[in-house]
């Protein structure tokens, strides 16, 4: 009887031991909030390859960081630099802050993002620019065109300019949908939208429509 009992003490440890380990896991939490600085920098990139780089006399953008051709290194550093800024050591060992914070990228460059991007870069070109520089099309506030001055076109032109602004807005609807799935967060959709519908404002040229917060219209 009294090894009986040992033995049940020296197991008592190991078991208090191992409880402790599950409790101390259970209040590790991982927080994946929405990532607003990353989502504004695809936004960019994504709005800009659809509006086009046109700039007064012909000149070109000056060259981004993210521009960079493949194999040199980009400003702050990237790979293992970029990593090892994204970790919390205390979370490695399973103690410290509450919430591990994920930290995950915006990505825009999957197959059907692209062929969504593509198809209003070609329509952008092909009719909206010539619409938002007559001050026929706005932006909207909920990142939406809109056919705000029928006026301002030639009578034979609305029907064709109004079918380009329905098959635009339903690329947009779609590809702020598309972005969030594919980031594995299709709850994260209204915060797409928002940031990109600041994002067409943005980058809007000089005389093009918008919409503020209120709807009401400005000219950029």
């Amino acid at each position: 009887m009294s090894t009986r009992n040992a033995r049940r003490r020296k197991l008592a440890p190991t078991a208090a031991g191992f409880a402790s380990l599950v409790l101390l896991s259970a209040c590790v939490t991982i927080n994946v909030y929405f990532p607003a600085a990353e989502a504004k920098e695809a936004a960019k990139e994504f709005v800009e390859k659809v509006i086009g780089d046109e700039l007064p006399n012909g000149a070109k953008p000056e060259a981004k960081p993210e521009d960079a051709k493949p194999g040199e290194s980009k400003p702050n550093g990237g790979g293992m630099a970029s990593l090892l800024r994204r970790i919390d050591p205390l979370s490695l060992v399973g103690i410290g802050s509450a919430y591990a914070q994920a930290q995950p990228d915006i990505t825009i460059k999957t197959p059907a993002i692209q062929a969504i991007q593509a198809r209003m870069a070609s329509r952008f070109d092909a009719s909206l620019r010539k619409g938002f520089d007559l001050g026929a099309l706005g932006f909207s506030k909920d990142g939406l065109v809109v056919l705000r001055d029928a006026g301002s076109l030639e009578l034979k032109d609305r029907v064709g300019m109004q079918k380009a602004v329905a098959d635009d807005n339903r690329d947009r609807a779609a590809v702020y949908k598309e972005i969030a799935v594919a980031n594995g967060h299709p709850d994260w959709e209204k915060n797409i939208r928002t940031v990109f519908a600041k994002q067409w404002v943005d980058s809007a040229r000089g005389g093009w429509w918008y919409q503020d917060a209120s709807g009401a219209w400005k000219q950029k």
